[in-house]
């Protein structure tokens, strides 16, 4: 998750934002399977994760943010753990996944995340919550900050995506 202070697209409406990352699954998951299983397996750089490995660290933001989403409506002012994005990577080696088996997992799980955010209620949206040690934001701030940062790592592995946002 960033920094509160940063831009992220606030909802007044779940389901927009549930219809946006519906369509951008859609589209990025038709494009990832255009790509050859080893070069999905190339990391850019020492250090870098290859395009497995992000969307393995897309599945794991899915996985957190999916109970966020849900516990947040049960109670105001919750606080979530963060977690040791580079650690999940590597302990689920990601890199020696099935590149369509990733694609697929992915894909179904973020098209349930958006039936969870089209359920949220509005007036729901509202209600504060914290992530790790960061500042308190609300619920529509998350999910809006949910789909900026799936975009922003669709952009690495498309960069002509345009969703770099």
């Amino acid at each position: 998750m960033t920094d509160s202070s940063s831009a992220a697209p606030v909802p007044h409406d779940a389901s927009i934002v549930a219809d946006e990352l519906a369509a951008t699954v859609w589209d990025a998951a038709t494009s990832f399977r255009d790509i050859d299983p080893a070069t999905a397996a190339e990391r850019p750089a020492p250090g870098k994760w290859s395009p497995k490995e992000i969307v393995g660290h897309l599945i794991d933001s899915a996985a957190n943010n999916h109970q966020r989403f849900v516990r947040a409506q049960e109670a105001p002012d919750q606080r979530f753990p963060g977690y040791a994005q580079d650690h999940w990577v590597r302990a689920q080696d990601y890199q020696s996944r099935d590149w369509e088996a990733l694609i697929d997992l992915w894909q179904a799980y973020n098209l349930h995340l958006a039936h969870v955010i089209r359920a949220i209620p509005a007036e729901t949206l509202e209600t504060r919550l914290r992530v790790g040690d960061g500042e308190p934001v609300t619920l529509g701030w998350l999910i809006g900050d949910y789909l900026r940062h799936l975009r922003h790592h669709v952009h690495q592995i498309l960069p002509e995506s345009g969703s770099g946002s």
